[in-house]
Parts: structure tokens; sequence; C-alpha cells
């Protein structure tokens, strides 16, 4: 037989220090609907809980749980703050984008066969995180009624399909949100198709201008998705990306459906700069802009979890 461990197979949770601080982090791995498992990273701040808890979310999914120990130990200066202001946080992976799955299949439906599960098709990425929120407000120190989502470019993207279906999330930031099939975008010549896989490449997409994208959505279908919304959302865009022209019509469509959104822009050159990384020193310099929008960033969230 082999030897006995001490890791209980059904909780799995080791705890890891983080580089720079006193806090470590809870690496564990959370079941989804289908019974498969999602890589979390999840930290408590010092006290007593319950806390609200902020999920991050980063990009698209994939990476596992070496992407979720990289984020922790790299790209955790946010984190920090929100330890500080006295939130738990959490890194969350999800499974990879299905390019325009969620445009062309239907709602995720759950029966049983044979005294087992049945899906009328395989969950999207954004389902895992929901996933995800309905296991971590179980958790022990977390505040249950106070869990916030943080989610930049395709996580941007998921902060509106997760609150078009869900309502267990408190409030919502989505910065720099790639939402163009949120939104069903028509894009134009300057996306292309790659040659070796036949999916587009709307990285190359240039919609700066909110008249331009305003004008090749579906906006009947955009509002349809936004209209069941009730979580406040804080649209962050940033002034020089390609796609701003889709941030800033997030935003006007949920306030011209009267949802409680807030919107603010940021000059700055990174696409993701609300992450502060380690520089080529290994250490976090967050410049001014990244200082004052990780500051409104907690405010928001302050003023609907606290």
């Amino acid at each position: 037989m082999p030897p006995s461990t001490t890791v209980d197979p059904d909780r799995v949770v080791v705890a890891e220090p983080v580089r720079g601080s006193d806090i470590p982090v809870q690496l564990m791995y959370m079941e989804l609907i289908d019974g498969v498992y999602a890589p979390v990273g999840l930290r408590m701040p010092h006290g007593n809980g319950p806390f609200p808890l902020v999920l991050f979310a980063s990009g698209n999914g994939g990476g596992g749980m070496a992407m979720v120990r990289d984020l922790t130990q790299n790209r955790s200066w946010t984190q920090e703050q929100f330890l500080d202001a006295g939130y738990a946080v959490a890194w969350l992976r999800y499974r990879a984008e299905v390019d325009y799955a969620y445009d062309r299949i239907g709602s995720l439906i759950e029966d049983r066969r044979q005294g087992r599960q049945l899906l009328n098709r395989g969950p999207l990425e954004y389902e895992d995180v929901i996933s995800i929120i309905d296991h971590v407000r179980t958790l022990p120190g977390v505040a249950a009624d106070r869990i916030g989502y943080m989610g930049m470019s395709h996580g941007g993207e998921m902060a509106f399909k997760i609150a078009s279906e869900y309502h267990g999330v408190q409030a919502m930031i989505a910065s720099e949100p790639a939402a163009h099939e949120f939104l069903r975008l028509k894009p134009d010549a300057t996306a292309h198709v790659n040659p070796a896989t036949g999916l587009l490449d709307v990285e190359s997409m240039l919609m700066r201008e909110a008249e331009k994208v305003r004008a090749r959505i579906s906006e009947d279908v955009a509002r349809e998705r936004m209209a069941p919304i009730t979580t406040p959302i804080f649209v962050q865009g940033r002034n020089s990306d390609e796609l701003q022209g889709i941030f800033r019509v997030c935003y006007d469509l949920l306030i011209e459906l009267g949802k409680d959104a807030r919107w603010a822009t940021y000059e700055h050159d990174v696409h993701g700069f609300v992450y502060v990384q380690r520089n080529r020193d290994g250490v976090y310099a967050p410049d001014a802009v990244q200082v004052r929008a990780v500051k409104d960033s907690i405010a928001f969230f302050g003023a609907h979890l606290k």
C-alpha cells in the first residue's frame, strides 16, 4: 500500500507563502457543475471574519494551478491593497473560451439520466465562475452575502455574461471588457481570420470610437442580454486601447437601461494595468495611474460590499 497522506482528496488545500507578504495563499480546487475542478488561490486578511471576498479574473481561461500560483506571486500588488482594506481575495482560473459559443448555443440545462447528471451541452468558462462563486460563499471566514468580482479583458466580458444570468454577486468591475461577443459586434476589416485555424483574430480589431461600435452591434440582442442585470457594474476603460469604443458602449447601454453603473477611463500604455506586476527587478512599482485605478476599485467595492 502507498504511504498515507494528510491531504483530504475531496478537499485539497495547500498553503503556500507569498513573496513579500505575511499572508499565505490557500491553493485549492473547486468542483464545477460537470464534476471537473478549477484551481483557485484564496487569501484572507488578518483579523476575524467573515470577510467580503473579491474574485479576480484575468483574460481568457486555461493555465491551471501554475497560472494561479504565478498570478499570486507576481501580479498581486492589487490584491495586497484589497487585503489591507479588509477584503479576502482570490485568483481563479476557468476553462478556455470557446470561440463565439456563447452566441451560438442556448442556456445550460441540467437533467438526470439513470440517476446521473445530464447536460444539454458542455459548460462555458463564465459558467465555471458561477460554480466557483457558489462554492466560495460556503467557505469559513467568507461573508456569503458580500461577494465581488473583478475581471479584466475577457474576464471583463465574463462579468456581463455572469450578471445577465446570475444574481449572487453584489458588485462587479469590468476592466477593459472585451465584450464584442456579448454585444454581438460585427467585426470590420481590421479583424482577420487565422488561416491556420479558421478562427477570427479579434485582437487586431480597431474599435476605438463608441459611435463606430454602436453602429456595428446587434443592439436589440445586447439590450436583451443586459435587461436582467441587477448587479452594480463599474466599467473601466483605457484611453489608448484599440477596443475603447466597446468599453464605453457597455457602460452607455447599462445607463440607458437604468442599471447601476459607473464609468472611469485611464491613460495607460499597458493592457491590464489594474493588475500590477513585478518589474524586471522583481519588485512592485505601481505608477500614479495604477494607484488611482486601484483606489477607485476599492472605493467602488466599499460602497457595495462593506
